[in-house]
């Protein structure tokens, strides 16, 4: 669809409606969710459970959780030498989550926010792949799901901090409109139409549409390394993938034990997935699972080319003061349509590979932590 058919159809301005083309807005999906909204009105009641999950749903058995040995064990090892194997291979790609703006950290794109003093969170990932690829004398390929708002500053970071053993490759994400609570387009003070990124379910489908995945799968890729890039401490460990070959399931989702808010296993209709708290019905103890999301898996390929349907979720927000509305997907939903391996990593120490950053204080807490992660597996993102 042309911007100005776009701009005619919503009644937006000429800029808004050409971001949306570049970034793949698809006005049928967009035109059918603010349906859903609107069927609602007049209704001055949020329709809370409309993001519930139905079925039967239960906490994790006790089985259901597969420890990742420790460092220096036979069980590691045996793990490690398989993950080399396929890294050295060509087979395994890595795919950084990097659509957020830092509007916690005072603007800005989030991958280039300095995780610890002169170093961004992308360079430490960065200098983690090719610390992998020196030891392994191979190439990791390297992508980044940028948003409309992350994705030319990424662009030009990407061109200059390519390399052969780490070639940078860009695949970004849709773009959508938030609307009012009553299914208007919403606008900001200024009158600018309100766009946002719809969620980082978009994983597959931005994979696809720039025609990464298949060219990866092409070249002999088997699986995808994901994770958040706000994340430090989840680099490439040899052990994680070698442990998704062995679980011989097409997904493989890291958790760690503990309470927080967010996404943690549980078995709906008997499958076990992935579920986010907001999901839960009235009665369900969010805290049962005793374990969290770290938004890190190790994807199969067929996973991101199936198509799988994940649910557009309805989120409401502040924006400006008002309250709006707009619609995400979440790559953890992946799990409910694949036999997946919930693997329990550790959360702090040498080993552990969750220490998530949202806001400056959060940051602040966790940088003697992530340094010590870092440094104890020999990254030095500062060269």
């Amino acid at each position: 669809m042309l911007a100005s058919d776009l701009a005619d159809r919503y009644g937006i301005d000429i800029a808004a409606a050409e971001t949306l083309v570049a970034y793949g807005f698809e006005p049928e999906t967009f035109d059918r969710l603010r349906s859903l909204l609107t069927a609602r009105q007049p209704s001055a009641a949020r329709s809370t459970d409309a993001n519930w999950v139905r079925g039967s749903i239960e906490p994790p058995q006790r089985d259901d959780l597969v420890p990742l040995p420790p460092p220096g064990s036979a069980a590691r090892e045996q793990l490690a030498r398989v993950g080399r194997e396929a890294i050295t291979g060509g087979q395994v790609g890595v795919l950084l989550l990097a659509g957020g703006m830092a509007t916690r950290f005072g603007g800005g794109v989030k991958a280039l926010a300095e995780a610890l003093p002169g170093v961004t969170f992308a360079a430490a990932k960065l200098a983690d792949l090719r610390r992998v690829a020196s030891e392994l004398h191979c190439v990791i390929p390297l992508w980044l799901m940028t948003s409309f708002q992350s994705d030319g500053v990424l662009r030009d970071w990407a061109a200059g901090a390519t390399t052969p053993d780490v070639p940078i490759g860009i695949a970004p994400q849709g773009v959508s409109m938030r609307l009012t609570p009553g299914g208007d387009v919403f606008r900001e003070a200024d009158g600018a139409v309100s766009l946002h990124a719809p969620g980082h379910g978009d994983a597959p489908w931005a994979m696809q549409r720039s025609g990464r995945l298949s060219r990866f799968a092409d070249g002999g890729g088997r699986c995808l390394f994901v994770t958040n890039v706000d994340n430090a401490a989840a680099t490439l460990d040899p052990a994680v993938i070698g442990a998704h070959l062995a679980g011989a399931r097409p997904l493989t989702c890291e958790v760690v034990g503990g309470d927080a808010t967010g996404g943690s296993p549980w078995r709906v209709d008997g499958r076990l997935q992935i579920v986010e708290s907001f999901r839960l019905p009235p009665g369900v103890d969010p805290l049962a699972p005793s374990a969290v999301s770290t938004n890190s898996l190790v994807a199969d390929i067929e996973v991101f080319a199936a198509g799988w349907p994940l649910t557009w979720f309805e989120v409401h927000k502040q924006v400006d003061g008002a309250e709006v509305v707009q619609f995400e997907r979440l790559i953890g939903e992946l799990s409910a349509f694949v036999d997946t391996v919930m693997l329990l990593v550790e959360r702090d120490g040498p080993d552990g590979r969750f220490q998530p950053v949202k806001d400056p204080a959060e940051l602040e807490a966790r940088r003697p932590e992530i340094a010590r992660i870092l440094a104890g597996r020999g990254i030095d993102a500062r060269q």
